[in-house]
């Protein structure tokens, strides 16, 4: 059990890592994938913290998941709005 929960905070940390350099890329809009990345990765990391009873660390990324996760929808939201 505690190697998934290792891996899922490593998986988690290269997602974030990859979101943030997508960001950079200026060749492609990543915009979605990135939200994506940032929701899923903050998820693992959240998990991998609450499991270590990192505190901190589980706060801040339950919060950017939440983040994340009120960007996709207002995303959708718009998209929807202008399907109609």
């Amino acid at each position: 059990m505690k190697i998934l929960l290792d891996l899922s905070g490593w998986l988690g940390s290269f997602m974030v890592l990859l979101s943030y350099a997508l960001t950079l890329s200026k060749s492609k809009d990543f915009s979605v994938v990135n939200r994506y990345l940032n929701l899923m990765g903050g998820i693992l990391i959240a998990v991998n913290c609450l499991y270590y009873k990192a505190m901190p660390s589980f706060v801040t990324n339950v919060i950017w998941s939440l983040i994340a996760f009120v960007s996709l929808y207002r995303a959708r939201q718009h998209l929807l709005k202008n399907l109609k």
